[in-house]
């Protein structure tokens, strides 16, 4: 069931009442008209602030006629990573009802192309826009185009489908992540020889095709003698991840590198720690509270890090802009990579 993150839009009179002053007194503060006390206008100020409230904006929606519905086609299961961007959202509440914006959370298995196409075809007509991360797949395609050719305005977020005609992407560079997270494994390694294994979700979802296009390119060209096996698919999966990579373990004594392109990292970690083998450099995607508490014990060396705050803000602009026909402000929404260990976590 969609989760409703907006409450209905913000008006003068709930500031005046939140602030404990008279309607009349808030539109003296907002046209800085004389007569009110100092203490008062910062009272007011204060309340506008908190409540992220724009009059011109709030009366420009209000003019509309109908609020306008966003929806996020997310990964349903314990994704830490989309469930922090989830959260943040729900943070955004007053931000979004300012400007009279419902956005809605539709879970569903992004892994599996004809789930997700149902889920996107099955928004037809209910949404003006909608942010998915998207599987790059013929049939995902498609139906991001019909929901296109039907007026929805449609932004790719994590993973992008660059051959459908969405409108926009929001997310990191996932080749220069890839290359980085194989720099990385490649100068801690340290010279020594042997195997580098990589878990990814699917090389389906285009993020990890890429950041496994990007790793591979850095091993070929900077560390040949560090042999590259074949990727496992977990589907971000502890459960999964665990099993494949202690069947790998089983094969390869000689594995001293590990890049996990996706989530299911508490299962990765528990494959190591089952196997024996803390010596192997693990490299892995974003700071949760799990990958904070690897990075902290000494099992995870590196996290590559994207924003999920900015990346939720990010994907609800880039909405709310393509709706309003506005232009998109492209250094604003770009999303930046870090690099976190343990001697550096925020």
């Amino acid at each position: 069931m969609a989760d409703t993150l907006a409450a209905n839009a913000l008006t003068l009179k709930d500031i005046a009442r939140q602030a404990g002053v008279s309607l009349a007194t808030v539109d003296r503060v907002l046209h800085n008209r004389p007569g009110v006390r100092p203490d008062t206008v910062r009272r007011v100020q204060e309340t506008i602030a908190r409540n992220s409230f724009q009059p011109h904006v709030a009366a420009a929606e209000l003019a509309r006629g109908r609020a306008r519905r966003f929806a996020f086609v997310m990964p349903s299961g314990p994704n830490p990573f989309m469930q922090q961007i989830e959260a943040y959202l729900g943070e955004m509440s007053a931000w979004l009802s300012a400007r009279r914006l419902h956005v809605e959370m539709v879970a569903t298995d992004v892994f599996d192309p004809s789930v997700l196409a149902a889920s996107l075809e099955a928004l037809s007509g209910d949404y003006d826009g909608v942010a998915v991360v998207a599987l790059d797949h013929p049939g995902v395609r498609a139906a991001i185009n019909d929901l296109v050719d039907a007026g929805t305005k449609i932004v790719t977020l994590v993973s992008d489908v660059p051959s459908s005609r969405r409108h926009h992407y929001v997310g990191i560079d996932n080749i220069a992540a890839g290359r980085t997270a194989g720099a990385l494994v490649g100068r801690l390694v340290g010279g020594r020889p042997g195997k580098v294994a990589i878990v990814a979700g699917s090389r389906g979802l285009r993020d990890h095709a890429e950041r496994i296009f990007g790793f591979n390119q850095v091993m070929a060209s900077e560390f040949p003698g560090l042999g590259v096996l074949p990727v496992l698919e977990g589907r971000d999966e502890d459960e999964r991840s665990e099993q494949q990579l202690a069947r790998l373990f089983g094969r390869h004594a000689d594995i001293v590198g590990l890049y996990n392109v996706g989530a299911g990292t508490q299962g990765v970690a528990n494959a190591l720690g089952k196997a024996g083998r803390d010596k192997v450099v693990f490299i892995g995607h974003d700071v949760t509270a799990l990958t904070r508490r690897l990075l902290l014990q000494g099992v995870m060396d590196a996290a590559i890090s994207q924003n999920p705050g900015h990346e939720a803000r990010a994907a609800v602009r880039v909405l709310l802009a393509l709706a309003r026909g506005e232009p998109i402000l492209r250094e604003q929404e770009k999303i930046r990579i870090d690099i976190v260990m343990r001697d550096n976590l925020p």
